[in-house]
């Protein structure tokens, strides 16, 4: 009887000493497994929310709030609560869009059977929006000068008569389609790229309060 008791109480120990064990090794694995969130990470990641409501913030003034922030939100990084440094990018991107839609109204001289209303559309629209190309690019280089600069309000004038000036040119081109019969192609092309792109250049006319309030 005692030596039954004996062994299993060995048989228990056995068995307590291998739940310690396999519940020990459990810990560990799972300390090993659960990512360590630094400092510095914390920091950056408080810093980015930081960036994103300034962001969000100043695009609430925009003409098209949604459309401003889903623009200029993956550059938190680089404009931080910046003012000049959110009109710069949002001068880009909105270069960077009419370079896209100038792109995509010459692919349509390629297509077969269009009719003279719309060769000449096209034409027309080509035209105006390397107008508004050329005037993004004026206003993106009275911006490379507006830092430090004394007379600032003026450079803000100025930059706000060639954003103006673009997207008067853009709703040349829109302002064809009226009364005019399209084809699918036509339309999804130009019309609806360039009327995106108006959403951009009329965002950047109203972000120029950003720069206006800072002056």
């Amino acid at each position: 009887m005692e030596a039954a008791a004996r062994s299993w109480r060995r048989s228990s120990s056995s068995h307590s000493l291998f739940q310690f064990f396999i519940f020990s090794l459990a810990i560990l694995l799972l300390m090993l497994n659960v990512p360590t969130v630094s400092a510095s990470e914390t920091t950056n990641k408080a810093s980015r929310k930081t960036y994103k409501s300034f962001i969000k913030k100043a695009c609430n003034s925009a003409t098209y709030p949604s459309d401003c922030y889903k623009s200029l939100s993956k550059y938190a990084s680089a404009i931080k609560t910046d003012p000049e440094k959110l009109y710069r990018v949002s001068l880009f991107v909105t270069i960077k869009a009419a370079r896209k839609t100038s792109f995509s109204i010459s692919t349509l001289w390629r297509l077969k059977g269009l009719s003279r209303t719309e060769r000449a559309i096209v034409r027309d629209c080509a035209t105006t929006i390397s107008y508004a190309i050329d005037e993004m690019k004026q206003s993106l280089t009275v911006m490379a000068n507006i830092q430090g600069a004394d007379h600032k309000s003026e450079l803000i004038e100025n930059i706000r008569t060639w954003v103006a000036a673009a997207l008067t040119d853009e709703g040349t081109c829109t302002d064809e389609f009226d009364g005019q019969k399209v084809s699918y192609e036509v339309n999804k092309n130009i019309k609806k790229t360039v009327l995106n792109l108006s959403k951009l250049t009329s965002n950047c006319l109203a972000l120029l309060n950003t720069l206006s309030n800072r002056s």
